[in-house]
């Protein structure tokens, strides 16, 4: 994949005002005297309160229910999947938020998520969206006004969404007959670029993260209504480490396998699952890799596309008596937790939920002193002992598989020969 530049309308203005334009900033972003103005003809919604609104359970799409989505768990009447679509005329239905996610590492693909703080605490809203490089428009930190009408709330395997109706004819999908129908579907870049208002400059420093232990995370994983209303929060996990362990289907916590060029196992290129790597190929299928971090009592797992820019990136580990020891790295990991249930999986458990980062940056693990390399050294940051110079190879990324590990000694850093 190759990398894309992105230009943000805030560098845009600043580009035009280089070239002698006269750009007026009120003429790119809303002040909240514009939003009072624009949203004159209807309501503003809080994020909980546009669900509690036009949400239902099981959706209003079609009066005919078997043309979309409406799969029950157990048969207690709560649906995974939903579509409600919203008046295209009428007052306004107006909602705002801060943009929290970002694409640039390829785990974020046509979705966006939303964060309003209201009285203190998160409120949060996916949004379903066909723009590529959507960061590019819509930077993390950056709020966002959007008129609602004409869209849908929907529910995608018990993820509340903003989206569009869009008909899933996959009929090779695992259950098929319980998920082929209605289902929430990509916003169109036209009407995004039509509706979405910017409101001021992007500012991440007021993006609210809450700093909560994984056994808050997990918690309560049956609430499966209640789940909806905490899908997307933005949280912070300290003391963690990742353990070398995947969930097996039907087997749970599996450790995962080191690449061994000589037998070929755990090579994440030819999908092999259990490969030790953040996101293992499958295939194209598109489905989403899971690994687990863990604080000594709990683990939740942390959930990467194989489209990741970091996907093939080892875990973080080190040698230790020539053998592969994870959980020697041990630091903060940030993302959006989620609670994600498919696959006609009809009981809840805590597998269900994830966190998901944008880029490795989101990771700050340190060694413990426990391993080979010296405590406090930070993982994927070294220096070069050629020019001194430091390296955030969670940043800057080389697409590829890497043959060696992400070390922090001299002796394990990664050459150009080591990168396919």
């Amino acid at each position: 994949m190759k990398a894309i530049k992105y230009i943000s309308i805030a560098v845009l203005a600043a580009g035009l005002t280089a070239c002698g334009y006269d750009v007026q900033p009120d003429k790119l972003y809303l002040s909240e005297e514009g939003v009072k103005d624009i949203t004159a003809d209807g309501k503003i919604y809080h994020l909980n309160e546009l669900l509690d609104s036009f949400m239902t359970e099981e959706g209003n799409y079609l009066s005919d229910t078997s043309l979309y989505r409406t799969r029950a768990t157990n048969g207690n009447g709560i649906y995974l999947f939903s579509i409600d679509t919203l008046p295209s005329s009428g007052p306004g239905i107006y909602i705002r938020g801060r943009i929290s996610t970002d694409d640039y590492g390829g785990n974020f693909y046509k979705a966006l998520v939303i964060q309003e703080i209201v009285e203190g605490k998160q409120q949060n809203l996916r949004l379903s969206i066909d723009m590529g490089s959507a960061s590019g428009m819509f930077p993390r930190g950056q709020e966002i006004l959007i008129r609602c009408n004409g869209l849908a709330i929907g529910r995608y395997s018990n993820q509340p969404q903003l989206c569009v109706p869009s008909y899933n004819n996959n009929t090779n999908a695992q259950k098929a007959n319980e998920k082929v129908g209605w289902a929430p579907g990509r916003i169109p870049s036209p009407f995004c670029r039509k509706n979405f208002t910017l409101i001021g400059t992007p500012d991440e420093s007021k993006l609210q993260y809450d700093t909560i232990p994984i056994s808050e995370c997990i918690a309560n994983y049956s609430d499966i209504v209640g789940a909806r209303k905490i899908d997307g929060r933005l949280v912070v996990l300290k003391d963690v480490w990742f353990n070398g362990k995947y969930n097996k289907q039907n087997e749970g916590p599996t450790i995962c396998v080191h690449y061994n060029p000589e037998s070929g196992t755990g090579n994440p290129t030819v999908a092999d699952s259990n490969a030790d790597v953040f996101a293992p190929t499958t295939n194209n299928v598109g489905f989403p890799q899971s690994r687990y971090i863990t604080d000594g009592n709990n683990a939740i797992l942390v959930s990467s596309s194989e489209y990741a820019k970091y996907a093939y990136f080892y875990l973080p580990y080190e040698y230790v008596d020539n053998k592969v020891v994870y959980g020697t790295f041990k630091g903060t990991v940030r993302g959006i937790l989620g609670y994600y249930m498919d696959n006609a999986g009809y009981d809840p458990d805590v597998t269900k939920w994830s966190i998901t980062i944008c880029d490795l940056s989101d990771l700050d693990l340190y060694a413990d002193g426990t391993g080979e390399v010296p405590e406090g050294t930070k993982w994927g940051v070294y220096t070069r002992p050629e020019d001194g110079v430091t390296v955030d190879l969670r940043k800057e990324w080389q697409q590829g598989v890497f043959a060696g590990s992400i070390l922090m000694t001299d002796e394990e850093m990664i050459a150009a020969s080591d990168l396919e």
